[in-house]
């Protein structure tokens, strides 16, 4: 295992340049400049002020000399400053916002895990009766039903309805209840339905009936037998799922005022913001790989069969 999670570490360097390259290629690809008056984020200049501007962020240079530079100042975390943020870092930026969307993706997962979980159990236990059906249900809309769609209706439900939480905001506990939920309805649905088909394909194998067979209680044979078995599948979502909430949601960090990352990511790609979106885009790949990394060892954890 050690000499396994020793090689996919190293693949990381190497991985993370391509994005980097593949991401820059398209960023200067893309009709647009962060000094274009037209582009959102930047102040109309003039012809003379745009030149300078060009050459102090070195926008004049050729594309693999610029690429160059900006790897050899992102070994060393130094992102440069924002294009649109002018006064700030990109390293200020995401040390600010970024452990804020950390916080909110994982309160999120947590809840998505939990109740996807249970809605699963439930619908596998019990297939085809009405805890089935709820489930099912419940699933099918968290995962139609867009989180931004789910974010304006719970504030209406729980801030001006029935008013038991704030509007938005991150100063105390009680504000990060609704932004939660909104985020983590959609994965909630997928985690519910991956659990409930890995469950009922795992009760009808073999071990499970002779667990049966042999008096086995209900309860022990759903826990002990089939959901550890079954969880694999749902383990694979995981660690994608996990980067995706983790890295910011743009609509419901904007629909709660949450200080998070993913607004700055989208004002940086309406506004040309060249560092930022690199900055993001690697900081969303190195979790990523982390967490698929994170993922394969568990494998090995749930099922001792499965060797690296």
């Amino acid at each position: 295992m050690l000499h396994y999670a020793l090689s996919r570490v190293l693949w990381l360097p190497p991985t993370l340049l391509a994005m980097a390259l593949v991401t820059f290629l398209v960023m200067h690809a893309t009709p647009g400049s962060p000094l274009d008056p037209v582009a959102e984020g930047a102040n109309p200049l003039s012809p003379e002020a745009q030149r300078n501007l060009a050459k102090y962020y070195g926008l004049d240079r050729p594309l693999h000399e610029q690429f160059a530079i900006f790897v050899s100042k992102a070994v060393r975390g130094d992102f440069g400053n924002s294009f649109v943020y002018k006064t700030r870092t990109v390293r200020e930026i995401l040390a600010e916002t970024f452990p804020v969307s950390l916080l909110l993706g994982s309160m999120a997962l947590a809840l998505a895990v939990v109740g996807g979980l249970m809605l699963g159990i439930l619908a596998a236990v019990y297939q085809n009766k009405g805890w089935d059906y709820l489930s099912v249900s419940l699933a099918t809309v968290g995962v139609a039903v867009p989180n931004f769609v789910l974010a304006v209706f719970l504030i209406i439900l729980f801030s001006f309805v029935v008013p038991l939480f704030p509007t938005g905001g991150w100063e105390s506990p009680r504000n990060w209840v609704l932004p939660t939920v909104a985020l983590a309805l959609a994965p909630m649905g997928i985690i519910a339905r991956f659990t409930r088909a890995s469950m009922l394909e795992v009760i009808r194998a073999d071990y499970t009936l002779t667990a049966r067979a042999k008096g086995l209680g209900e309860v022990p044979v759903v826990f002990k037998h089939v959901l550890k078995n079954a969880f694999i599948p749902v383990v694979t979502l995981l660690g994608p799922m996990f980067a995706a909430v983790g890295t910011g949601s743009f609509f419901v960090e904007s629909i709660f005022r949450v200080p998070g990352m993913g607004r700055f990511f989208v004002l940086s790609m309406t506004g040309r913001d060249y560092p930022m979106i690199m900055a993001v885009v690697l900081t969303y790949g190195a979790f990523l790989a982390v967490m698929n990394l994170a993922v394969d060892l568990i494998y090995g954890v749930l099922d001792p069969r499965i060797r690296f």
